[in-house]
């Protein structure tokens, strides 16, 4: 069981997304030397039948527990890297669509969307004023999904996770507007975390942000470029416990050749801070994650949901997950070169895609890389950071 969850796990990360791909795997050098086998005379990888077999026979029990594993595994890997030591970690959630074609089970129309899909979950946690978001979660759901299913579940356990690795931790949420429910809101409160949610605009909000909106139209008129302007109020909606303060961004919105826009936003909040502050500085820096989401998305195919079972494809989502805490490893390790913020596709092609000669004797095996490697300086140093030792 292990040398299969390690063989998709590696070959996803490498590009091979598919089952159907160890077909041409089975007998790569270097697929085998990841699965400790000799390169050459090794034990062939499994073939395409027994890794469906394998993905197939999952069951909703086991996939809870792998989350748990997964998550584990980052926050105590974080918590090694910083000794345990953080002022904040912040928590952001966001669902993005996964469209089917297909039988797969749970897949249902999404109006949204506009299309067959699912509705996952991805989570991602931040580290005091880190620019990179660590993936923790990838929860596969139906595709006519509310945003906030799952979620409180979801995040009662991290919070639980987090309070565990890091003690009496500053914890921070911040949520798009499909979460601004009663429910989500309570719970934050009950949990005493700090928290910035988006919620939507109605008439009543667009009435206390009106004031504004009025200054940024003058102002807008004034330099003809797009202008806004900051404000906040104590709102109940009529589902709530009790008011909370609202943070409105009062905005003209102007493009050539178009008539200017107005584009009022709202988040929920229970920080103290002004403002402008807590809505670019805190709200807007949650915008990182669409790129983390990207690159789950177009670098490591975590879309290719082409079961049947929804629980093998959410198995599927898991070890792409798997995959891609280990690139964000390496992109920690890529520290002081060219490739530190390098997107996943750019670790693979720089780093993992590689023509190499292999040599092997009894006592070692030896990689060459050609001497016109151009990544040549980088791939060693990574590698050194790794525990790799010069010969």
């Amino acid at each position: 069981m292990k040398d299969l969850v390690q063989q998709r796990v590696f070959g996803i990360a490498c590009g091979y997304e598919d089952c159907n791909d160890s077909a041409r795997l089975a007998s790569d050098p270097v697929q085998r030397l990841l699965m400790d086998r000799d390169p050459v005379t090794g034990q062939l990888l499994a073939s395409q039948p027994t890794l469906s077999r394998f993905e197939n026979q999952v069951d909703g029990r086991s996939l809870v527990k792998m989350g748990h594993a997964i998550a584990d595994t980052v926050v105590a890997r974080h918590r090694k890297r910083l000794k345990g030591r953080a002022r904040r970690i912040t928590i952001d959630m966001d669902p993005t669509d996964d469209p089917t074609y297909g039988a797969q089970q749970l897949t249902f129309f999404n109006g949204y969307y506009d299309s067959w899909c699912y509705l996952p979950v991805a989570g991602f946690l931040q580290f005091d004023d880190e620019a990179d978001q660590y993936a923790f979660a990838y929860v596969l759901r139906p595709g006519e999904a509310t945003a906030t299913e799952g979620a409180i579940s979801l995040l009662k356990r991290t919070l639980s996770k987090l309070r565990k690795a890091f003690g009496k931790i500053k914890i921070r949420v911040r949520l798009d507007g499909g979460y601004s429910t009663p429910e989500v809101l309570e719970f934050l409160d009950e949990q005493r975390v700090e928290y910035v949610v988006a919620i939507a605009k109605n008439t009543v909000l667009k009435a206390f942000s009106e004031p504004l909106m009025a200054e940024a139209r003058d102002l807008s008129s004034i330099s003809g470029e797009t202008e806004h302007c900051f404000g906040e109020c104590l709102y109940e909606a009529e589902t709530w416990d009790d008011e909370r303060r609202v943070i409105f961004k009062a905005e003209v919105v102007r493009h050539p050749g178009r008539e200017p826009k107005d584009n009022p936003r709202f988040v929920v909040t229970n920080l103290k801070s002004k403002p402008a502050f807590i809505y670019q500085r805190v709200y807007c820096q949650r915008a990182p994650i669409e790129n983390r989401i990207k690159e789950l998305l177009y670098g490591l195919n975590i879309d290719r949901t082409s079961c049947t079972r929804f629980f093998a494809n959410q198995l599927r989502g898991l070890l792409t997950l798997a995959a891609y805490v280990l690139f964000q490893e390496l992109r920690l390790k890529a520290n002081g070169t060219s490739l530190a913020n390098a997107q996943v596709s750019t670790l693979r092609e720089r780093l993992l895609k590689l023509a190499v000669w292999i040599q092997r004797s009894t006592r070692r095996i030896v990689f060459h890389l050609p001497d016109s490697a151009p990544w040549r300086h980088e791939w060693t140093q990574i590698a050194r950071a790794l525990g790799a030792v010069p010969t």
